[in-house]
């Protein structure tokens, strides 16, 4: 920073102030979605160590109340919120249930495991049936109950919803509930929120949001941003947009005055390979930005110098998980604990990645990869197929340098390319079983190379 000769010395020592404070003050932090969906993932007292050691991250988000982990994060000071299964709502509306659930999954952890949400579901506004929903803020009301009876006060319950709770969320002063949901359910839901002291917690994506033309907007890039024809307010990024938005219709039934948590938000760094916009480079600067509104508390156009407290999805990439490669990558972190990228969160400015360059059509040419909705079943046994008829498979083998990433899409990719390529190039030779598609974005990367 160059300082003009015409600043006085007040103007010095402000800055100098500012630079003191700024150096002295507590280390940032941030919240991660710990997910399991992985044949690879290290036990969890490793994963505790490495957050514990190796990160600024200070609280986990769990999808279940895996006894495995939460034995692992016991006096490492790091929070930990817990889900109950949807399947399992319905029940805990019962005070006999609910205090059962409570001696056999919080009180053998607690308090030397940091429980401080336990959540109620995950999104089951969204996929639960009607008895679960109907049940949903009974249960809630009863867990907490009986959480207070064993004498854990701060533990909190709370649940966390898609914003398909939405109807409408542009312009943001207008966002609104579904109808059907917002009386009936949501309302009460904020009451018990605010009479326990508990936020709402929200799953807001720009990444499902994303559109080409609104690339910038969603990536938390340049643009000349986007203006709220009700209060004048200009937004210059999709992830405020979505945050005012559920303010906008959290305000409209009388509860602005409620907290609202950030339970999941990411960015994958590998997807199929004509989704061109699921790069390293885009999941780092939208989880960088993400993690720079969490500690700055500079909040919103509507929420001014509100701090939300979030958690990034996800820690780890999750080879398991059902659906598309993007499904599969949205984590921070490989299975070894090497960054896929750095946002900041490693303690002392460990990590960092060289991103791999965004895949580009190319003009004639094409390439045979697996559908989006291909089961890794039906690739593997493109894999085998297309090895027993005497095709170079070497490269996906130990080694090889299309080996990793290690799954089955990633391999299936070079393989189900490699037999198009050799086969004559018809469009046929990519069917395989309907689970191919020709493209014209070339797959490579680093020294894999499509031919």
């Amino acid at each position: 920073m160059e300082l003009s000769a015409r600043q006085t010395p007040y103007h010095l020592i402000f800055l100098i102030s500012i630079l003191i404070i700024q150096h002295f003050s507590p280390v940032n932090s941030i919240g991660v979605n710990y997910g399991t969906l992985g044949d690879n993932l290290p036990p969890p007292a490793q994963v505790a160590a490495f957050i514990k050691d190796r990160t600024i991250i200070d609280r986990v988000k769990i999808f279940d109340t895996n006894p495995d982990i939460l034995r692992a994060f016991a006096n490492t000071g790091i929070s930990v919120t817990v889900t109950v299964p949807n399947g399992e709502v319905p029940g805990l509306a019962n005070p006999r249930i609910a205090r059962r659930w409570v001696a056999t999954h919080i009180k053998p952890f607690y308090p030397q495991t940091k429980i401080n949400f336990i959540l109620m579901g995950s999104e089951l506004l969204h996929w639960g049936d009607n008895n679960m929903i109907s049940h949903l803020v009974p249960a809630m009301q009863m867990l907490h109950h009986a959480l207070v009876l064993a004498g854990m006060r701060d533990v909190k319950v709370t649940t966390a919803h898609s914003l398909g709770i939405l109807a409408s969320s542009f312009p943001p002063s207008a966002g609104r509930f579904r109808p059907g949901l917002d009386r009936q359910v949501i309302a009460p839901m904020l009451k018990f929120l605010r009479e326990t002291r508990s936020p709402f917690m929200v799953n807001p994506y720009p990444y499902f949001g994303y559109n080409p033309k609104d690339a910038n907007f969603v990536l938390f890039r340049g643009n000349r941003g986007k203006r709220d024809r009700f209060t004048g307010k200009v937004y210059t990024n999709m992830y405020d947009s979505l945050m005012d938005s559920v303010f906008s219709a959290m305000k409209s039934l009388g509860y602005g005055d409620v907290n609202i948590a950030v339970g999941e938000t990411g960015w994958p760094s590998m997807g199929e390979p004509w989704l061109t916009h699921c790069t390293i480079e885009n999941a780092r600067w939208h989880n960088l930005n993400v993690f720079r509104k969490a500690i700055s508390g500079v909040g919103t156009p509507l929420m001014p110098r509100r701090r939300f407290e979030t958690y990034i999805f996800a820690l780890f990439n999750e080879n398991q998980k059902p659906g598309s490669l993007a499904e599969k990558n949205f984590g921070l972190f490989r299975p070894d604990f090497s960054p896929v990228y750095d946002i900041g969160i490693m303690r002392g400015g460990q990590g960092g990645v060289t991103p791999r360059p965004t895949p580009v059509p190319v003009a004639g040419k094409k390439w045979c990869v697996p559908r989006a909705e291909a089961s890794d079943a039906a690739l593997q046994a493109n894999i085998d197929y297309a090895c027993s008829k005497g095709l170079d498979c070497r490269p996906i083998q130990a080694g090889g340098a299309c080996f990793n990433p290690v799954n089955v899409r990633s391999h299936a990719s070079y393989i189900m390319n490699t037999f198009y390529q050799t086969n004559g190039r018809h469009d046929y030779n990519c069917d395989f079983a309907h689970t191919g598609v020709l493209t014209t974005v070339n797959p490579s990367y680093g020294a894999c190379r499509f031919i």
